[in-house]
């Protein structure tokens, strides 16, 4: 529906072009802005606006000093995902004279809709660059992966083109130089202020990681903070963006404020770790690795995002760090952003529930499952295999720009695989199985919604389309809902995870191209009912009213 908009939109500017009198151009001008507003509204219909806010009165005097000076550093982080996505923001927006289709493009940190495939909706744009701003425009697969540049895979270069017009590499401390600086010093007068030790460490050689592109030592101290009652999440760390190579890492921040009582509920799960790997639904072969022992689980109020994460779709929860090394030594944290999700499940969930799912299984929607199920995606990145078994290094290096979507698929299905193993164990409770099914099930829905350039879309699409062919779920023509069959549900969470643990563990390129190319598709009849969810004005995803005067600092 969005997308065919969007054409109606270029089309509409092409036939108002195209007229000869002055007094039909009058016309058609008049049809084009008329189309154009039409289109905005909807497009921007696709979000709702959400606060970001916390009890401030827990905070401490430092801790309310430290805030703002955060938040300037994630301002920072914004200007550089801003040029690795599109460009010159500035430059951009003075272009756009419609007030609509302006703040479209700041939601989509440039002029392509990244919840409509990446549909270019700024007259004159054409379609986005796989590999964003890190790569030449007009550089080819094959001469890059023919150039001798030892750091050409680097998670933290450029590839540009020389003076000869051949390939070389710009280091990111190098590239943003002026911003790097100021953001170092601004983590350095943060970590003065910081009244935790370990979250003092952390900043400060987060400043110096920033200053060297070597992350790896403050990532570890990071695995390190235990009892901070603030935390920061800043850097170069996802590479959905990069969608040529998945190679190369974006900028955004976070900035947290722990829930203290939560967190301490959550902190159990952590240790079935080793023993769920064990358990997994797959080849022994794909599971020996062992999850980290210092994995934690926490709950947060999340009061600003910044960059990559603040784009299109919205993270609501977050597992880090990504480096391999990392997560076999000390494990990975997950972070549960409990306001950010709160409201989405009820601005979101609970419409798409009342839209899709069958009357006779809406009350098993329920948040608390919508929660664990979120919470253990998050935990479920920690499971599997992280280096191939036939040394194509990582899996992240063998299955380059597909890596993504079948992580994101992996955590998706081993996360509701964790749900099962512990409640049979008696270990989750305020929830039964069907409940854990069904939200499972109404989040598909929510998440499919995302689009195909998203890595969590193109996972959803697949899951859908795998379970509908094993029977998991049935559609009752009657109604336009679905049913979830409970028995075959689990079969296909079983069979799906065995399926995506192979691919990575083989590093199997071609096997997961394939997938993706499969069934990470959206047919017809879902789509149908999708356009029902627009129609219905339930919005896809949100946007933040968020910084020191919404906290009130």
């Amino acid at each position: 529906m969005f997308r065919s908009l969007t054409l109606l939109l270029l089309a509409s500017m092409l036939y108002g072009l195209a007229s000869c009198s002055d007094d039909a151009a009058a016309e058609d001008g008049n049809t084009l802005q008329d189309s154009t507003a039409l289109a905005m509204q909807a497009l921007l219909g696709k979000y709702t606006t959400v606060q970001l806010t916390t009890d401030v009165s827990l905070l401490s005097a430092s801790e309310k000093q430290m805030i703002p000076i955060l938040i300037e550093v994630a301002r920072i982080m914004d200007t550089l995902f801003w040029f690795e996505a599109y460009g010159d923001r500035d430059e951009l927006l003075a272009s756009i004279d419609n007030e609509d289709m302006g703040r479209f493009a700041v939601i989509n940190y440039g002029p392509w809709d990244r919840l409509g495939g990446n549909a270019p909706f700024v007259p004159g744009v054409g379609e986005k660059p796989a590999g964003a701003r890190y790569y030449p425009e007009d550089m080819t697969k094959e001469e890059f992966e023919a150039a001798d540049l030892p750091d050409k895979a680097s998670l933290y270069t450029f590839v540009r083109r020389n003076e000869e017009g051949g390939l070389m590499t710009i280091p990111y401390r190098e590239m943003f130089a002026p911003q790097i600086t100021r953001a170092a010093a601004l983590l350095d007068q943060a970590s003065e202020l910081a009244e935790d030790a370990g979250l003092k460490k952390y900043l400060s050689m987060r400043a110096e990681a920033l200053r060297t592109d070597n992350y790896q030592p403050s990532d570890l101290a990071w695995m390190d903070m235990k009892d901070n009652h603030i935390d920061f999440v800043v850097g170069p760390i996802e590479t959905y963006e990069d969608q040529l190579f998945g190679y190369k890492a974006s900028h955004e921040a976070y900035v947290l404020v722990k829930d203290m009582e939560w967190s301490q509920r959550l902190d159990k799960y952590a240790a079935f770790m080793p023993e769920l790997q064990k358990g997994l639904p797959c080849d022994a072969k794909y599971k020996k690795e062992k999850p980290g022992a210092d994995a934690q689980l926490n709950a947060y109020d999340v009061i600003y995002y910044s960059g990559d994460c603040n784009a299109g779709s919205k993270t609501i929860a977050i597992n880090l760090p990504n480096d391999e090394e990392v997560q076999l030594k000390k494990g990975t944290r997950r972070l549960q952003l409990k306001n950010a999700m709160r409201a989405k499940f009820d601005a979101i969930m609970m419409p798409i529930t009342n839209e899709l799912i069958h009357p006779s299984q809406r009350q098993h929607v329920i948040f608390d499952a919508f929660f664990a199920n979120t919470m253990f995606h998050e935990v479920a990145h920690g499971l599997g295999i992280k280096n191939t078994i036939n040394g194509q290094g990582s899996v992240r290096e063998a299955l380059k720009e597909h890596a993504s979507a079948l992580e994101e698929g992996k955590a998706d299905i081993l996360g509701l695989y964790m749900v099962s193993q512990l409640y049979k164990k008696g270990e989750l409770t305020g929830a039964t199985l069907e409940d854990y099914f069904v939200t499972f099930m109404a989040g598909i829905f929510r998440s499919v919604r995302f689009g195909a350039s998203s890595a969590h879309g193109k996972a959803n699409m697949i899951r859908f389309n795998f379970f509908q062919e094993m029977g998991a779920f049935t559609r009752d023509e009657a109604t336009g809902t679905y049913m979830v069959n409970f028995d075959n549900f689990q079969k296909a969470t079983d069979a799906l995870g065995a399926l995506i643990l192979q691919i990575q563990g083989d590093g199997a390129y071609q096997q997961a191209a394939d997938l993706i190319a499969q069934k990470g598709q959206i047919g017809a009849g879902l789509q149908a009912d999708l356009d029902r969810l627009s129609e219905a004005g339930i919005p896809v995803d949100v946007v933040f009213e968020q910084g020191t005067e919404v906290l009130g600092l």
